[in-house]
């Protein structure tokens, strides 16, 4: 049998070559698991919004492990100790760090399957891989779970400068084309150190950290926190839970077998078994888009109508405000829906709802950003710059929208 080539290069639009780093890489990449997350959005329903944001959770797990690469040998160069074991370990985590996510990324945490989060889902599927692949991810799924004593590895998988950050930011400015969230995740890598195991900026990095933090904020605003995208999303989990309203009723309604398994199945963490798990790894996107095509067509009020909506694009209104949204004004917009087509109080409820959304683009109060001076001395990011408005960028924004039928 030839033995195949494992130290294959991929061509990224935004980094250029991304090298394979070695076969066990290789492995986990071509594993189904992985493999599967070229079939779930990156960004959810925000290609409604911005038609090119079709890029996937596939490209962005590579562009995070191409930027792992860049970490390590950045860190290596100043002095810091890494053992061959760790940096592949810190490669495996970041590159498994979303390989839990549903369909449409977040819809299914909400709707679906209850109170797991996606996080929980990529360990199960860790702790399944490790099994397969002889227990070589073990020191991975430590540094994931935040538990390796070496604090500045646990950062780089997940803290307030993270490789995830570091691509998703950059990757999504790409794709949707909102220039204001290209930072410069070569630059800010660059700048990294290590100062008592804890990850640190060199102080020459303090404005390409200001310049990442702004970006973060304002691609919240335009993008992540976009109305009607937000609008979507929110139609998308309403679609998945009224389905498993009828399914519950003892209605079929036509799904994939996967999908057909989580509308039928309770599914919380501790009934998540292997069936359920290896059932979550033949769900995407795919099979959620079909089975909305097929259900736009189903006699249900409810299911048919929140399908034609995003099938079609054709959302509900949102408004979003400064203040919460007076209960008055909502019992207004479900009396108007009522008396139009007859429905009751609780199908009006799908249709006209309420919500909030907040967005923080640094946060003190858990490891922040710390800037390493010449000196030595360390200090928080927002003492350190001389930017006023990274204290604001510390303060958690919250808005209220509504949403409810176009007229």
């Amino acid at each position: 049998m030839q033995k195949s080539n494992k130290l294959k290069i991929l061509n990224d639009p935004i980094y250029g070559f991304i090298t394979i780093p070695n076969s066990l890489i290789f492995d986990l990449i071509e594993h189904r698991y992985f493999q599967r997350l070229r079939r779930i959005t990156q960004m959810g329903m925000s290609y409604l919004v911005y038609p090119g944001a079709h890029h996937t959770r596939f490209h962005h797990a590579i562009g995070c492990m191409h930027l792992m690469q860049k970490a390590v040998q950045v860190l290596r160069f100043k002095g810091v100790e890494i053992s061959d074991n760790e940096k592949n370990a810190l490669y495996i985590a970041i590159l498994l760090h979303d390989i839990g996510h549903g369909p449409f990324s977040h819809a299914m945490e909400h709707s679906i399957v209850n109170g797991v989060s996606h996080e929980q889902i990529s360990l199960l599927f860790m702790e399944k891989l490790n099994a397969e692949f002889n227990n070589d991810l073990t020191l991975a799924i430590q540094i994931f779970k935040g538990e390796y004593p070496r604090q500045f590895m646990c950062e780089l998988i997940s803290s307030q400068i993270d490789m995830d950050r570091a691509d998703y930011l950059k990757r999504d400015s790409f794709y949707t084309g909102v220039a204001e969230g290209n930072i410069n995740s070569e630059r800010l890598i660059t700048m990294l150190n290590v100062k008592d195991e804890k990850l640190v900026v060199e102080d020459k990095g303090i404005y390409s950290i200001e310049k990442f933090l702004v970006a973060r904020r304002l691609m919240y605003w335009q993008v992540y926190l976009h109305k009607t995208s937000l609008t979507a999303e929110q139609l998308l989990i309403r679609v998945l839970k009224r389905a498993k309203e009828l399914t519950k009723k003892g209605e079929q309604l036509p799904a994939s077998k996967a999908l057909q398994y989580f509308l039928n199945e309770e599914i919380t963490l501790d009934l998540f078994n292997t069936e359920s798990l290896e059932t979550f790894a033949k769900l995407d996107d795919y099979d959620i888009v079909s089975a909305m095509k097929e259900w736009q067509y189903h006699d249900d009020f409810i299911l048919k109508n929140l399908c034609e909506m995003i099938i079609n694009r054709d959302l509900l209104k949102v408004k979003i405000k400064k203040k919460p949204i007076k209960p008055s004004i909502l019992i207004q917009h479900k009396k108007e829906l009522m008396n139009k087509y007859s429905i009751s109080d609780a199908e009006a409820d799908y249709f006209v709802f309420t919500g909030e959304i907040s967005n923080q683009a640094y946060t003190r109060k858990k490891q922040g950003i710390t800037i390493l001076h010449k000196n030595g001395k360390t200090e928080d990011i927002v003492k350190a710059s001389d930017q006023l408005n990274l204290k604001a960028l510390a303060k958690p924004i919250t808005k209220y929208y509504k949403c409810y039928p176009k007229a």
